[in-house]
């Protein structure tokens, strides 16, 4: 018999994410009731497993992988040597989940970069870029992963074209000298269940800061157009000052116009891949 035939009658299943996702490469050791080990098996690309078949017995299965928890489970086999491991799931190490490794690309029509300004004190002003692009790299070790991110500064639009026009100026983005607001993500730290902080640098009026995102994932699926997506929302909170921006107008009772922090709002859609679909 040959080696696919004994697997085919030995051991199958297959190691997933909570979310179905395959988990690739991850190690299965089989120990008997001593605690000596009878198999290891790698799982594939696709996360599925084969082995060939074992004595009838009762065993212990350990699962292992980059990045995730262990997980065991008690397995019979009968007899016959054939046993079905069914679906093994393992979850993100920390209890966090984050998408499958890979790189992802920002999809700018499904998504939303936006800022609020306190206004005179007394109520905020919505704006939002139009233009951006980006890429977010999941990876083995999700505390590893890697975010990029370019938008276009004169893309902000407040609904007011005066109020704009000003934005785009020297007195704020200046974006003649400076077109480009470009973020770049180093690591993660996991701060609670499906929570992120993300650790980076903004680049904002040719000055570079570090400046951390809170992040939230929100979960993978779908599209209509055959791929998959994860959903993502990230916040931060900016000084005008830390990069340069100090224009403010003072009213007569001491109240600025504008407000010294910034609050960045991010709802983001990537697609699995390299490249988004053509539609």
């Amino acid at each position: 018999m040959n080696e696919t035939g004994a697997a085919a009658r030995g051991l199958r299943g297959s190691v997933r994410t909570k979310d179905g996702w395959a988990v690739r490469h991850a190690i299965v050791t089989v120990t008997d009731m001593m605690g000596g080990q009878v198999a290891r098996i790698e799982a594939d690309a696709d996360g599925a497993l084969a082995a060939p078949p074992l004595p009838g017995g009762t065993y212990t299965v350990i699962v292992t992988a980059v990045g995730y928890a262990p997980a065991a489970r008690t397995l019979i086999v009968p007899p016959s040597g054939t046993a079905d491991l069914g679906a093994l799931v393992l979850g993100r190490a920390g209890g966090t989940e984050l998408p499958p490794p890979g790189p992802w690309t920002i999809d700018p029509v499904h998504s939303a970069v936006g800022a609020v300004a306190q206004h005179l004190g007394l109520s905020s002003v919505r704006g939002r870029f139009g233009s951006f692009e980006g890429r977010i790299e999941v990876a083995e070790r999700v505390e590893d992963s890697r975010v990029t991110a370019r938008i276009e500064a004169a893309s902000i639009d407040t609904g007011n074209k005066l109020r704009d026009d000003h934005l785009r100026s020297a007195d704020f983005l200046d974006t003649v000298r400076h077109p480009l607001i470009e973020y770049a993500g180093t690591g993660l730290s996991a701060v609670g269940p499906d929570r992120w902080t993300v650790h980076g640098s903004l680049t904002l009026n040719g000055i570079t800061r570090p400046v951390d995102l809170e992040l939230s994932y929100l979960g993978t699926g779908p599209d209509a157009w055959g791929g998959v997506r994860a959903a993502f929302r990230a916040t931060t909170e900016l000084r005008r000052a830390d990069f340069g921006i100090k224009f403010n107008q003072v009213l007569e009772a001491g109240i600025a116009a504008v407000g010294e922090t910034l609050r960045v709002e991010l709802e983001i859609q990537a697609v699995q891949g390299e490249h988004l679909p053509e539609v």
